[in-house]
């Protein structure tokens, strides 16, 4: 008898345990994966929501309607995107069968949220419920700038984003190619058949080898970093030769002799960077690079950005070393990456968090929520940041980029001529901000396959910062 009482309260143990199991795994559900469920673009549940409540509208920063929403019945809407391909990837797009993609994701809540039944809409409309009309959305996007860097950069594959380095707002977001929101149906077949994957915003999630770009990070290490390193003189001969097989050398094999870093920056020197990588050893120059953001989010406000990324690479691979200082090696970053860097140099060393929304308003345009100016980092000190932009001025006077020149401006900035994986010519960037003195915009350009950065991401720069500057 003592046996079949231990062994059924051993059974009863066992019962008791699968039950606190399934309790625990319940609560779970309900706390963690709930949500995620709730609000998932398939849920019907949820369309049904969405449709019962006209859409809210979405405004660039001068109270520009770039949305419209009209019920076609009680359980459908139609969503017209009024800029079309200029602002698909910037918006996103929300359609029944096709999902929620960008800013109409982010900020689906607040775009489908009532305002009828609130207690001021009530008292305001003596108990009668209104017409259900989402929130508004103020976006921080200028759109004389946002037109200014679609049309220059033409029929060419890239993205320009374009920053307030003070403030992190973006004011404009392109990515090239484009599609049209309005038309999902009639294009949706093309759209994910082409291979220029039309559908992939450039801007954030566009991962590409940066090139010469990133010798401004290379020289905040080294300035960081490297004692005296701003007086050293280095002796460039053309190339930094490993071994039989492997070498690096200047673009299109220039020697530059006996050189400081102010004018190795000036010139692009792949040498004296290349060296500097060397020296400084991977572990500084990934601490450096990660200040600035890479292998981290960047927790953006109406955007998702995908990481940027710099390698380990181990001691035994001095040509890797050297090429990483030169923003090649396995190094890759998106425009939205270094356009932040480009304006943490404008602002004295201070990134700022990029944010595509200014304010959430009611269908009556009034305010319920300013999003703040936010600081993410202080990545380097003002005199490193002073001192790199000095030399960025350099380069657009004297150096690779005069082609970013703004009669009556001082611009600085830096050039990249990107070697990649695929066939064809280089990919051309720029980063650079501008005035000089006093900073209101900052900018990243690429264009795929465009050759080198001194030529059409430079000009494509200039064309961008003369209109964004023109309301600042």
């Amino acid at each position: 008898m003592g046996d079949l009482s231990v062994n059924i309260k051993k059974v009863l143990i066992v019962f008791l345990l699968l039950f606190v199991a399934l309790i625990s795994y319940f609560s779970y559900f309900i706390a963690v994966k709930g949500p995620a469920i709730a609000n998932n673009s398939q849920n019907k549940r949820l369309w049904a929501k969405r449709n019962e409540v006209l859409r809210g509208t979405i405004y660039d920063r001068d109270g520009n309607a770039l949305t419209k929403s009209e019920k076609e019945s009680t359980l459908t809407q139609k969503r017209e995107y009024t800029g079309g391909a200029l602002f698909a990837h910037a918006l996103g797009y929300v359609d029944q069968r096709y999902g929620i993609t960008g800013l109409e994701a982010t900020y689906d809540q607040e775009l489908m949220a009532d305002n009828s039944l609130s207690y001021f809409e009530l008292i305001r409309n003596k108990g009668e419920v209104k017409e259900k009309i989402g929130h508004s959305i103020k976006t921080t996007l200028d759109s004389d700038v946002q037109r200014a860097a679609y049309d220059l950069l033409g029929d060419r594959k890239g993205s320009v984003v374009v920053l307030d380095p003070k403030t992190g707002e973006i004011l404009a977001m392109v990515s090239k190619p484009s599609f049209d929101p309005n038309n999902l149906e009639e294009i949706w077949k093309d759209i994910n058949a082409n291979e220029d994957r039309p559908l992939l915003n450039r801007s954030v999630s566009g991962l590409y080898p940066p090139g010469s770009i990133f010798k401004v990070i290379t020289a905040a290490a080294a300035l960081e970093n490297i004692e005296g390193v701003e007086d050293r003189i280095f002796e460039d001969k053309g190339k930094i030769v490993f071994n039989s097989r492997y070498s690096l050398s200047n673009y299109g094999g220039s020697v530059m002799g006996n050189i400081n870093l102010r004018t190795a920056f000036m010139k692009s020197s792949n040498v004296v960077f290349g060296t500097l990588a060397m020296e400084l050893g991977n572990d500084k120059l990934k601490e450096v690079a990660e200040k600035f953001y890479f292998n981290r989010d960047i927790k953006g406000d109406g955007i998702v950005v995908d990481n940027s990324r710099f390698p380990e690479i181990p001691k035994t691979e001095p040509g890797n070393m050297a090429q990483s200082g030169i923003g090649q090696s396995s190094i890759l970053a998106t425009p939205m990456e270094m356009a932040l860097t480009a304006a943490t140099i404008a602002n004295g060393g201070v990134m700022m968090k990029p944010k595509l929304v200014s304010e959430v308003l009611t269908f009556e345009n009034e305010s319920i929520r300013v999003i703040p100016d936010e600081k993410l980092a202080q990545v380097t000190s003002k005199e490193v940041a002073d001192t790199i932009g000095s030399y960025m001025k350099d380069v657009v006077t004297s150096g690779t980029g005069k082609a970013a020149a703004v009669s009556g401006v001082q611009v600085a900035g830096k050039t990249g001529t990107a070697d990649h994986s695929e066939e064809g010519e280089p990919h051309s960037w720029f980063i650079g901000f501008a005035p000089y003195e006093n900073p209101k915009v900052a900018i990243a350009v690429i264009v795929e396959k465009g050759g080198t950065g001194g030529g059409a991401a430079s000009k494509i720069a200039s064309g961008v910062i003369q209109k964004a500057l023109e309301k600042r």
